[in-house]
């Protein structure tokens, strides 16, 4: 059974603004909400990767092998980086019916998980955070991680859903003003470059 202390630690986990909550938003404001939801579905695709590795024990293989973890690192921060120069460049409008060129869903969603992929601090993250709700003494402990690892994964989707509506909520009332939506689109370029020297100059 999936605790409540589970659920509520999560929640705040998923709810706390991170790069995926940054690309799902910058995404529902430039191209609208069902772009959102597909930015969504791939953060929450990125992280299988981290549970598969937490639940293979990999994680103490990348946490003793230095040049392994370093080399994830740095492939974050430089696809961080590119994700800033990228949202900085776009002039695209926030109106609906701006003829920008639409990202194709496969490409929102191969952003999306590379975004979460080249973060190898999650892998760390998942492995020191689902084993407090495990039992040692579980006959099955694969079936706990795999339950607990699936509702963090259904919660992120729906969480970063609802940022994404919000967001293209907000799209229509900046719709008209050019001043605001280049400040937002330079205010997350920012905050993508601030998450990638964040990452960068991060300890292990």
């Amino acid at each position: 059974m999936i605790s409540l202390e589970f659920l509520l630690t999560s929640l705040v986990v998923v709810v706390t603004p991170g790069a995926g909550v940054l690309f799902t938003v910058s995404t529902g404001l430039s191209r609208g909400r069902v772009a959102s939801a597909w930015a969504a579905l791939g953060c929450t695709l990125g992280i299988v990767p981290h549970m598969a590795a937490t639940a293979m024990g990999l994680t103490a293989v990348m946490h003793a092998g230095a040049l392994a973890f370093q080399a994830l690192r740095i492939a974050g921060v430089l696809y961080l980086l590119y994700l800033a120069v990228m949202t900085w460049r776009d002039r695209s409008s926030f109106q609906p019916g701006a003829a920008s060129s639409p990202s194709h869903p496969a490409r929102l969603v191969g952003k999306a998980v590379l975004l979460n992929l080249l973060n190898p601090k999650l892998t760390l993250f998942f492995m020191a955070f689902l084993p407090q709700f495990m039992d040692p003494a579980d006959p099955e402990p694969m079936h706990r991680f795999t339950a607990l690892s699936t509702v963090f994964m259904a919660m992120t989707f729906g969480v970063f859903v609802l940022y994404g509506v919000a967001a293209h909520a907000f799209r229509q009332h900046v719709a008209g003003s050019t001043r605001v939506q280049d400040a937002l689109r330079r205010g997350f370029a920012l905050a993508f470059a601030a998450m990638a020297g964040k990452l960068a100059l991060g300890g292990r």
